[in-house]
């Protein structure tokens, strides 16, 4: 146990929790900065979110008009990337992985190009971290179009694990199988989107199919004692995004969100932020919102942020 951390989050000190070591597993690049990184850099006023959203096509719109509007072009991208890595600096993030879509490599013309762009982003803010860059996969893509492509890039060796992210499954995970046995190959970790939107018996078929070491989002499973005992029994780690599920309207707060039924049925949960730059909620202001509203001690807040350094 640390004691540091407990005792801030006994005294409610946002500032002392942001200081001590956590991991942010579930963090997308672009968007994972902090709105006041964007605003000082465009010198606008960016209206922050104050509504629900009812699916992920309004959550896109409000993020072009109110963010990307702003951030155009190659400069606007390196921006977003290094508020990313800013943000999770000034949060206290020791273990960070950042997932790339595949196709944002491309205005730096190479694959080499834009490897050495991040790594130099990332040694020149926040040089201590452990960074891991992910390479995301949208549900929607012709698995067999990339295949030869997502070849070349494993073996390049940058990413270090995949993921599939869009509309949730809008193919089956088979569809997916060769592009997972391929990032296995090359000992990459293995995540995917999945029960943030579809169902418990969703989220059980992904790991299964796709031999998954960890799920983005799984909230489903809550719903499920056997999916739940099949995650804990098989070690199957759930990288939660819980200001990301409220203001997605799949949880109605945090004193009712599944992730305290998850981590009761003993499936190891991870809190993490998502798309920082949209719900404008950090790591240490979501674990304090959890000790706030009495869902948690903060004793079971420190095995939640061990859980993310593992």
């Amino acid at each position: 146990m640390d004691k540091a951390f407990i005792h801030a989050l006994e005294q409610r000190d946002l500032k002392a929790i942001s200081r001590i070591p956590k991991g942010d597993l579930h963090n997308h690049a672009p968007r994972g900065g902090n709105i006041s990184t964007i605003e000082a850099w465009a010198d606008v006023k960016i209206e922050r979110l104050n509504y629900h959203f009812n699916d992920l096509g309004e959550m896109q719109a409000w993020y072009e008009k109110n963010i990307k509007v702003h951030c155009r072009g190659l400069e606007g991208y390196d921006i977003r990337i290094k508020a990313a890595f800013d943000q999770a600096k000034r949060d206290g993030v020791t273990k960070l992985v950042l997932t790339f879509g595949l196709g944002e490599e491309a205005q730096y013309a190479s694959l080499l190009n834009f490897s050495k762009a991040i790594h130099t982003m990332h040694q020149e803010i926040a040089p201590d971290i452990e960074f891991i860059p992910e390479i995301a996969i949208t549900s929607d893509i012709d698995v067999a179009s990339i295949y030869h492509l997502c070849e070349e890039y494993f073996s390049f060796g940058f990413f270090k694990s995949i993921d599939i992210n869009g509309p949730e499954m809008v193919q089956p995970p088979s569809t997916f199988k060769p592009l997972y046995r391929l990032a296995k190959s090359y000992g990459m970790k293995l995540r995917a989107h999945v029960g943030e939107f579809g169902d418990c018996d969703s989220v059980r078929e992904a790991v299964e199919v796709l031999e998954l070491d960890e799920v983005q989002h799984g909230i489903a499973a809550a719903n499920c004692k056997q999916t739940m005992r099949f995650l804990a029994d098989n070690n199957i780690k759930l990288n939660v995004c819980p200001a990301s599920n409220i203001l997605l309207s799949r949880a109605k707060d945090y004193k009712t969100h599944p992730i305290r039924t998850l981590f009761d049925e003993g499936v190891k949960v991870t809190i993490n932020t998502d798309d920082m730059i949209i719900f404008d909620v950090s790591n240490s202001q979501t674990f304090l919102n959890f000790y706030h509203d009495n869902v948690f001690t903060a004793e079971e807040l420190d095995v939640i942020r061990n859980y993310s350094l593992e």
